[in-house]
């Protein structure tokens, strides 16, 4: 079976979005064994969007069509799929009752233009999940329904739940998939693409010769460089078993550098770590501006080992509160006391500190892309300098995920 992906959205084009629905979509059809050979992005012109989904109707069995679902008058996919099927849009009471019920829960009176996504093409259904206004919909299309489209929302946690809880297993189940296809996404730190792959090379060789598991590469930017593995199996058992047999060569492979698995980020490692150990963290952190303490704060129950941070931005703050000698605030030495003052200031076990020049001009005769990091465990503080050649918003992310990384590999080893 194929599979095409449709982005409906004016915005799509002229780059005010960035259309990571079809990547995610693709990602989900694959792990399942869907072939997807196109995607598609189109504006909201009700002929271009119909010219897009009959070329993709021409070429595959089903049609995923994310966006146009809303209330307005340029959300235009409801009328398009109801013309591809040559049916009429009938008013579905049931959606537009769940609608009314959402606007009275948060206190607000619906405006009439929220009928509109309750109108459905005569022969479809609703996806049962609708966690927003906007239903999806199953849209049978042809003789006897031989092929169909999805059409989904277009804001991404909407969509998500949609596919994952409708789409993917009607598709899986009009393909007659009965093999169990698992992945886990292995997420690294500190090589390149090309490197990683010259390192599991010979695996790769292995697994093309005698089968059992495929590895992808998928670089993340400041997210790391994540390694798919994805097996097929008869059945769930056999496939979770060989997934973590690959995982393990894997591992043993690449080493430390990897720090999570699937969703698990750089912050929530590191604050695994700290509770595992029994450690607290302060941070002290300048060209960051709070970046990494934001991260850090953005994993539920931080609290168990965070203490807080210092935002040392002005020079006078590194002085006055962090005890950082008078002189230059991107080096070494101030980037030591910072991060030994910030465990005493802060009352923590460890700390991270970050100092560095984020551009557009040079600080203090040094260039744009030098950053100071330093980290403290067990009262032994290490520093170590990094030249990103990047503008500024990267080399500030950047600066986040290595100080973080540097952390990790030292409580890692600690705990060794």
């Amino acid at each position: 079976m194929q599979c095409e992906v449709v982005a409906v959205g004016t915005e799509l084009l002229l780059g005010q979005i960035v259309d990571t629905n079809s990547s995610w979509i693709g990602e989900q059809l694959a792990a399942v064994g869907i072939d997807s050979f196109f995607q598609t992005k189109v504006g909201d012109n009700p002929a271009r969007i119909r010219a897009v989904l009959d070329q993709a109707l021409g070429r595959s069995d089903a049609v995923i069509v994310c966006g146009g679902l809303g209330p307005t008058q340029d959300d235009l996919t409801r009328e398009v799929i109801a013309e591809v099927m040559g049916v009429e849009l009938v008013l579905d009471d049931a959606i537009a009752a769940r609608i009314r019920a959402m606007f009275a829960g948060r206190g607000r009176e619906m405006p009439q233009n929220n009928l509109r996504q309750a109108m459905i093409p005569v022969g479809a259904s609703a996806i049962a999940q609708q966690p927003g206004t906007a239903p999806g919909l199953v849209c049978p299309v042809g003789e006897g329904g031989a092929k169909v489209i999805y059409a989904v929302p277009g804001v991404p946690w909407e969509m998500q739940e949609m596919v994952e809880g409708t789409v993917v297993p009607d598709l899986a189940r009009r393909a007659g998939v009965s093999a169990v296809i698992r992945s886990r996404t292995l997420r690294t730190w500190g090589s390149s693409e090309s490197g990683l792959a010259e390192t599991l090379a010979e695996e790769i060789d292995r697994l093309d010769r005698e089968g059992g598991a495929t590895i992808a590469f998928l670089a993340s930017g400041i997210e790391g460089l994540k390694v798919r593995i994805t097996v097929k199996a008869d059945s769930a058992t056999e496939a979770d078993e060989l997934l973590a047999a690959e995982e393990a060569r894997v591992r043993s492979i690449v080493g430390p550098i990897v720090f999570g698995v699937d969703d698990e980020t750089m912050e929530s490692a590191v604050l695994d770590l700290l509770v595992e150990q029994g450690l607290t963290l302060g941070i002290a952190e300048s060209l960051t501006g709070g970046l990494m303490a934001a991260r850090i704060v953005d994993v539920p129950g931080a609290s168990r080992a965070f203490r807080g941070a210092i935002v040392s931005y002005a020079s006078e703050v590194k002085f006055d509160v962090l005890n950082v000698p008078e002189g230059p605030v991107v080096s070494e030495a101030a980037v030591r006391a910072m991060a030994e003052n910030a465990c005493s200031v802060l009352g923590a076990s460890t700390s991270i500190a970050a100092t560095g020049v984020a551009g557009p001009d040079t600080q203090e005769g040094v260039d744009v892309g030098v950053v100071w990091i330093a980290t403290s465990v067990d009262g032994e503080v290490e520093a170590f300098s990094v030249n990103y050649p990047f503008d500024r918003p990267r080399i500030r992310r950047f600066t986040v995920i290595t100080a973080l990384n540097r952390l990790r590999q030292r409580l890692v080893d600690r705990r060794a």
